[in-house]
């Protein structure tokens, strides 16, 4: 067996999300910050992006992190998430893969019953709460970067749709959001497909039209996702409802999503819809739950924000080594539009 590279993945999913963890064969650029050191893995090292989320190694139907070492000096850990299209600043479910990994194959010290960690992002400082029993971490909540409405009952042309009142919101990228009620649908899984095809068409036109440029850091721009939202129940006193969100090139993430939660808390706050202090359970296609809440008001670069808590449970499920024999034809991959919306 001859390789030129050899790249050790622990499996994990939150929630029902993919989020694959590389423990091993690659190391990250050195950078004044967590979010220059995304900008250079970008420029330079892109292509195990294409070796690890393409065909025949890997799939459209997952994400893989980069641990590395932090910028910040008060943080832990540092965290690059690369997703099949793009590098988002922040993710929660890859995140609490990310975390549950690092505890469980020692990485990072574990402490029970509570291991307090900061994770270093692009989006910024990321503190999280670990709840540890028996050498297992059982859940993670994180307290997220500052979320903030970008766009409020916005307008927005999308063919074959027409005309469709959206919102934008930063939760740690920034996502369109609109009614899932308005287009006809319940956020089933049977629907699954139809919510990734009007999904995309939707983020496209959004894009285009709604110019979205995170105040403090212009390098965080353009709208990244669909959010699909159900509406907005109580139950036993806590807010609840379900959404889903759809990744780019096409596909639904199986987690409430953990930047989407804290997208959406904020536009419910900006409408009066979630105090703070209020629970919010917000569900998935799949049913599964993050258990989320506003902590606090915040502003950033003018904008009203929120602080929000969102917490889950991830679970590890396998050990992979990948690699690249230097006669291999698709060193980096390759995409068919039979899994990608767009190729």
């Amino acid at each position: 067996m001859r390789l030129q590279q050899l790249v050790t993945v622990v499996g994990a999913h939150a929630e029902g999300e993919v989020g694959r963890v590389i423990t091993g064969g690659v190391l990250a650029p050195p950078a004044s910050s967590m979010f220059e050191c995304q900008q250079k893995i970008i420029a330079e090292q892109d292509g195990l992006r294409g070796m690890l989320l393409s065909d025949p190694r890997g799939s459209v139907n997952a994400a893989v992190n980069l641990i590395t070492p932090p910028v910040a000096p008060d943080a832990d850990l540092g965290m690059i998430v690369i997703e099949s299209d793009h590098y988002p600043p922040m993710s929660g479910s890859n995140l609490i893969c990310t975390v549950t990994v690092a505890l469980e194959t020692g990485m990072v010290p574990m402490t029970e019953p509570v291991t307090r960690l900061c994770v270093d992002t692009p989006a910024g400082l990321v503190r999280v709460a670990a709840e540890c029993a028996d050498g297992k971490c059982r859940r993670v909540s994180f307290r997220n970067v500052p979320a903030f409405l970008m766009h409020r009952d916005a307008m927005v042309e999308v063919p074959g749709l027409g005309l469709l009142t959206v919102d934008v919101a930063y939760g740690g990228m920034i996502y369109v959001i609109v009614s899932a009620e308005a287009l006809g649908f319940t956020l089933a899984r049977e629907e699954a497909r139809s919510l990734v095809e009007t999904g995309e068409r939707i983020k496209i036109a959004a894009a285009e039209q709604l110019p979205s440029i995170h105040p403090e850091n212009p390098g965080i721009h353009t709208i990244n996702q669909t959010l699909f939202a159900g509406p907005l129940h109580e139950r036993d006193g806590v807010k609840t409802a379900k959404n889903a969100v759809v990744v780019s090139p096409g596909r639904i993430d199986r987690s409430p999503c953990g930047t989407g939660s804290s997208a959406r808390m904020a536009a419910l706050h900006a409408r009066g819809e979630l105090a703070v202090g209020e629970r919010f359970v917000h569900s998935s296609i799949l049913d599964t739950i993050f258990e989320c809440a506003i902590e606090e008001e915040a502003t950033v670069g003018g904008h009203d924000a929120v602080v929000t808590r969102v917490g889950g449970r991830a679970w590890l499920t396998g050990i992979s080594h990948y690699g690249c024999d230097p006669e291999d034809p698709f060193p980096t991959g390759y995409r068919l539009n039979d899994s990608w919306l767009t190729c």
